[in-house]
């Protein structure tokens, strides 16, 4: 029987898991130091029994692919976790490893190399208490998922569809939630263009692409609906070369984040009908969709309360929510396949030089992923 106490009594394990991560800087942009933590991984992997397959990247790291009792059977579970972070090599050099009041500060502890450490310590404590699963476990450590998962996309979705359930090791929300919705992702490109002239002796001549710009910047902003789940946001915007030339293109980039397909689909249409503002000028604009809405359906609610269940066996309360930000998780809930995201440890401030982990959380999410495996 799995209980809290039987993990947390070896929590400095976990911890010197999740150190040995963390010291291993893997920024998404370099594939090299992902790899290195790739190589690392696939060494603990194999002494638990794993069998081990690297899928070859080109650009962005290798990812790697873990599999126990492989099967054709169908009713496997599938775990998703991600090496990249989002922090340079040599962050750690100036935010060092530390622990203090119950926290474990580090770049990229809690996003989400902490999950990791949770999931090497998880299986390794059955195999050693001979509760392993019998039914296939396949686990999956992405390298690009801070960057979009472009290259790990398709790979997950094949993994996923023919299992029982996936697993998403992503960090909980910061009062320990599982993360039952998800808005999908994307972004949208608004080029203008216009035509140079001088800005003092042919201004009229110009036409003024930034100017063009504003109008659908204006515009795009717009479509934010607050009662629809739906945020467009302008980040970050370009063009001209001098303050005495009328600028002949400029550029946006726009985030947007849709708590339903079909608010995509209202932003793919607005972008398709727009047209100049101002004579002479000409608007391009591409709507790109990362992710895809994982919504808060039926399946979604059977299979958090199932989760829940097992967590109260083990004396933990869980509790849901949603988060605007995206995760591979994403991919999986349209094939239909029942997932459980946000497994990973409780912390706060991912992204930030505040990141922590919970130390009391690394045990708590140890015990309840391998009741998960165990008792699903």
């Amino acid at each position: 029987m799995i209980s809290i106490t039987d993990f947390s009594a070896n929590t400095d394990t976990i911890i010197n898991l999740l150190t040995k991560l963390v010291s291993l800087e893997s920024p998404s942009t370099d594939k090299t130091a992902v790899d290195r933590l790739g190589s690392s991984l696939v060494e603990e992997l194999t002494s638990l029994g794993a069998v081990v397959q690297i899928d070859q990247q080109a650009t962005v790291g290798n990812n790697i692919i873990a599999k126990w009792n492989p099967s054709d059977s169908g009713n496997g579970i599938l775990l998703l976790s991600h090496m990249d972070t989002v922090f340079e090599l040599g962050t750690l050099h100036h935010r060092p490893i530390r622990t203090e009041n119950n926290r474990y500060y580090g770049p990229g502890a809690l996003d989400m190399k902490a999950s990791i450490a949770i999931f090497l310590y998880g299986m390794r404590w059955l195999r050693e208490h001979g509760q392993f699963p019998e039914r296939p476990i396949t686990a999956l450590f992405t390298s690009d998922e801070e960057t979009g998962s472009e290259a790990s996309r398709q790979l997950i979705e094949e993994l996923a569809a023919p299992s029982a359930l996936a697993l998403c090791l992503e960090p909980a929300s910061p009062d320990g939630s599982l993360k039952t919705a998800r808005k999908g992702t994307g972004d949208i490109e608004i080029i203008t263009h216009g035509k140079a002239a001088h800005a003092g002796v042919d201004h009229e001549k110009g036409r003024n692409a930034i100017e063009e710009l504003a109008y659908h910047i204006l515009a795009v902003q717009k479509l934010t609906d607050y009662a629809c789940g739906t945020t467009v946001s302008v980040g970050v915007i370009n063009g001209g070369t001098r303050t005495n030339v009328v600028p002949d293109q400029a550029r946006a980039m726009v985030d947007f984040r849709v708590a339903v397909r079909e608010e995509a689909d209202r932003i793919r249409q607005w972008a398709s009908q727009r047209t100049p503002v101002l004579d002479g000028t000409q608007v391009t604009i591409s709507v790109r969709q990362d992710r895809p809405p994982m919504p808060r359906d039926t399946t979604m609610v059977r299979t958090f309360q199932k989760v829940q269940t097992i967590a109260n066996r083990l004396g933990l309360h869980l509790t849901e929510g949603s988060t605007g930000g995206g995760s591979d998780a994403n991919f999986v809930a349209p094939l239909g396949v029942p997932v459980v995201d946000g497994l990973g440890a409780v912390g706060e401030g991912a992204h930030s030089e505040r990141e922590y982990v919970i130390l009391s959380s690394l045990a708590e999410r140890a015990a309840l992923l391998a009741a998960i495996l165990t008792e699903w």
